[in-house]
């Protein structure tokens, strides 16, 4: 039995060169996304070198464009090419969000990946304590604190 869902899914309310970029961000986090969790993690703090902490409305903004132009990351099934795309767009625009990987608290289990900005999930609309990280990679603390 299949469900229906209904994903927003409007790619004309992005422009056109922001539109390009995000397909370029998605292509990326797609091809990163079939990486090891080992490969995910050491490049992603490879790219969060010398960016600022984005703030909530900066990542939640990064994320409205990518879940606007693919349907892809726009499904619930598209946790991790939308955060690894979510976060790479950050990137370049020079601000890093927490990407994390957990699990549900409660059941059903089911896996997730996520962002989070200002301590809190990058809309997901779940409380805050609903996921359980397994992982994380923030931003880094600069040499010597």
């Amino acid at each position: 039995m299949t469900l229906p869902e209904a994903i927003a899914h409007r790619p004309d309310a992005v422009s056109l060169p922001l539109r390009t970029l995000v397909r370029l961000v998605v292509l990326g986090a797609r091809v990163l996304g079939t990486r090891s969790p080992r490969r995910i993690r050491t490049v992603l703090r490879l790219l969060s070198r010398g960016s600022r902490p984005a703030t909530y409305a900066e990542a939640k903004a990064a994320r409205d464009s990518v879940t606007a132009v693919s349907l892809r990351c726009a499904g619930r099934q598209g946790c991790l090419p939308r955060s690894l795309a979510t976060v790479l767009l950050c990137r370049l625009r020079g601000q890093w969000p927490t990407w994390c990987v957990g699990v549900r608290r409660l059941p059903p289990f089911g896996a997730h990946a996520w962002l989070e900005a200002e301590g809190k999930p990058v809309a997901e609309g779940y409380p805050a304590d609903y996921f359980q990280p397994f992982f994380t990679v923030g931003k880094p603390s600069p040499p010597g604190d």
